[in-house]
């Protein structure tokens, strides 16, 4: 689609403002279960399209996604009100999609201008050690950085390999999810939860133990798997030539690790800082720091543009396309999730009740268990952040108390959305994106259906262990 048809589209959906009617936040304890056809059928066509009709998806999917969003808005136009789709829309876009694309599309080009030159052999020892690095660097700039970062070097140790999906499966497990779990720079979940308030450093002290063990049980799967699979390589193919020989590692653009720094300070900055000024853009209300915050990665992305050299991109094969798929798909995500949320905040009053009932026993006390696996349920196929919300409400909300005598709870709430967003490919965006790369070089990732096989197989016999051992 084009730019401008784009801009027509969005002026469109933009066209009832606020001023025809005061603005109405939607109730979900008077919606049916019928609103959530369209983000239902976005999934599904996420799911089905790519595998049932490629060529399709790959020309039409940006017009699928406004399709259903359309299907959702129009419906809420005329069925509630003008206001409240317009209020739907606003918030969903002011308060989420902008600020998370923003960021996202910081990191991607800071990342994306790094480039990491020569080569090494893509051996079970080697491949283990680079997602260890991948891992521990997610919780330092983001999974999101640590994806964009470590993905192409992972590819072209393994150019030469004949099997290589597992590792970019694993890839997306422990990098671009788990590893984001230990500060709230690493994952969306987790800086929401530090913008309401909970200790910067509350998720390193209690989430520790539980990162600890799920990283490293994966990375010891990982090891005896890629071992397997290399040695069935060197049986396949032993004289392979391979196309990138083994060379000294040197960094190019490495003016862009300044500029990821000036990315942790200024998300930093907006968690720190209340500057208690806001003001109203189309109903919805934008606090000063946060405005400023998007502002200066704004920046932050057209300096990396104009000062990383060519060279340094051009090595990275860098281009917009992941970047555009994500944005596209997420956008209709956050639209047509808009009533699922509020169904689900409406706790017991809503068509959701029995979430709510199922985390919680008769005397009314949380079940952590039932929080990680509905909280990380959810966050697999909705998006981890509103869905972390959602359950640190249902939970009480009040900060002070989930940081002390309800710290299992939000320990197991803030495990379940960082952990299982790595059960699909839209449970968390660094996994969307790094598909579109390893794809983009030529690897057959498996499907949406595929992929689920994989992260069933071994991540949900994983995650139950994790139960026994700490959500008892």
């Amino acid at each position: 689609m084009r730019i401008k048809d784009n801009i027509n589209v969005l002026m469109c959906l933009l066209a009832v403002r606020p001023s025809m009617a005061h603005a109405s936040a939607m109730d979900g304890s008077q919606l049916s279960i019928w609103w959530g056809i369209p983000f239902i059928g976005l999934l599904l066509s996420i799911a089905l399209a790519p595998l049932l009709v490629p060529q399709f998806w790959h020309h039409h999917f940006g017009k699928i996604v406004i399709a259903w969003s359309l299907a959702f808005l129009l419906p809420c136009i005329v069925f509630l009100s003008p206001a409240t789709a317009t209020d739907g829309l606003m918030h969903a876009l002011t308060d989420e999609y902008i600020p998370f694309i923003i960021l996202l599309t910081a990191l991607f080009a800071v990342a994306g201008g790094i480039c990491v030159r020569g080569n090494l052999h893509g051996t079970p020892g080697l491949n283990t050690g680079l997602l260890l690095m991948g891992t521990l660097l997610a919780s330092i700039m983001g999974t999101t950085g640590a994806s964009m970062l470590m993905i192409r070097p992972l590819i072209r140790a393994n150019d030469n390999r004949k099997h290589v999906v597992h590792v970019i499966v694993f890839f997306i497990f422990l990098v671009s999810n788990m590893g984001g779990s230990l500060t709230p720079l690493g994952d969306p979940p987790l800086f929401l939860g530090f913008l309401k308030g909970i200790d910067f450093f509350w998720t390193l002290k209690n989430i520790f133990p539980e990162t600890l063990f799920v990283c490293g049980v994966l990375l010891i799967i990982f090891y005896f798997l890629d071992r397997h699979y290399y040695g069935i390589g060197q049986e396949e193919l032993p004289q392979w030539q391979d196309p990138t020989p083994d060379s000294a590692i040197r960094l190019e653009g490495k003016v862009n690790f300044l500029l990821l720094l000036a990315i942790i300070a200024a998300v930093l900055m907006s968690g720190f800082w209340k500057s208690g000024v806001s003001f109203s853009v189309f109903g919805a209300h934008i606090e000063l720091q946060n405005a400023l915050r998007d502002v200066l990665l704004v920046a932050v992305t057209l300096i990396s543009l104009g000062i990383t050299p060519k060279t340094a991109r051009s090595g990275n094969d860098f281009n917009w396309g992941p970047m555009q798929e994500v944005a596209k798909l997420f956008a209709g995500i956050f639209i047509t999730i808009i009533p699922v949320i509020a169904m689900l905040k409406a706790g017991e009053a809503g068509v959701f009740s029995a979430v709510v009932r199922a985390v919680t026993d008769i005397n009314g006390q949380p079940i952590n268990a039932m929080y990680f696996w509905t909280t990380g349920f959810l966050s697999a196929f909705l998006d981890n952040a509103p869905t972390y919300l959602v359950f640190f409400n249902i939970a009480g909300g009040d900060v002070a108390q989930l940081m002390t005598t309800l710290g299992s709870t939000l320990v197991a709430i803030s495990c379940g959305a960082v952990f299982m967003g790595a059960g699909s490919y839209i449970g968390n965006a660094p996994n969307m994106m790094v598909k579109a790369i390893a794809e983009d070089r030529g690897i057959k990732m498996p499907s949406f259906f595929g992929y689920m096989a994989w992260s069933t197989l071994i991540l949900v016999p994983l995650f139950a262990l994790t139960t026994l051992i700490f959500f008892r």
